[in-house]
């Protein structure tokens, strides 16, 4: 089996290292004779961030399917949103690509870990469901309030555009300006 292994710190000072991350990954790789094909490191990200640039290149060689499975010290070290970890997951099981975390002993390769994998995309799914939820209640509550939804109308009168036009003002500077779509100003104008 080819792995990929992911390492992060936050912050490059205050004593973090990622080898404290990588020693472990690289002997557990070694005990059970997986080959590492490729070490994505990145220092001084936080894991609330979505995009850090050795995750985004990890994430396209797995479409590439450059390796079979990753490997991390610890799920919070790939990433500290539970969205983002499941739609990670998500993407490596519709690729095929395990998912290895050492500390939490849990491996997407094995029975246990798919059921694991399971349960945590059910939690996600009933927590985005209760999410839509809420928001439905709070606009329903908006409504019988009498709270006028979406967004504000912008009104523009076809005057104010034609004296911008008169000026030389571009269709996207005007909409710039007064809060609009292009296709507003356009509409507008003609």
């Amino acid at each position: 089996m080819k792995l990929a292994i992911y390492a992060r710190v936050s912050t490059r000072n205050h004593g973090q290292d990622t080898d404290t991350q990588l020693l472990p990954l690289r002997q557990y790789a070694a005990a059970r004779g997986l080959s590492i094909v490729q070490e994505y490191v990145d220092n001084g990200f936080s894991g609330s961030k979505d995009r850090r640039p050795q995750l985004d290149r990890l994430m396209k060689d797995a479409h590439r399917r450059a390796f079979d499975a990753v490997l991390v010290f610890k799920l919070d070290r790939f990433g500290r949103s539970t969205s983002h970890l499941i739609r990670s997951l998500e993407t490596f099981q519709s690729l095929g690509i395990g998912f290895i975390s050492l500390t939490e002993c849990l491996d997407s390769t094995t029975a246990q870990g798919k059921l694991m994998f399971t349960m945590l995309s059910a939690f996600a799914e009933f927590e985005r469901s209760m999410i839509v939820e809420r928001i439905n209640y709070g606009l329903d509550r908006a409504r019988k309030q009498g709270k006028k939804l979406g967004r504000r109308e912008v009104i523009v009168s076809k005057d104010r555009i034609a004296a911008y036009r008169q000026e030389g003002r571009s269709y996207r500077w005007m909409a710039d300006t007064l809060g609009v779509s292009v296709g507003k100003v356009h509409s507008i104008a003609n």
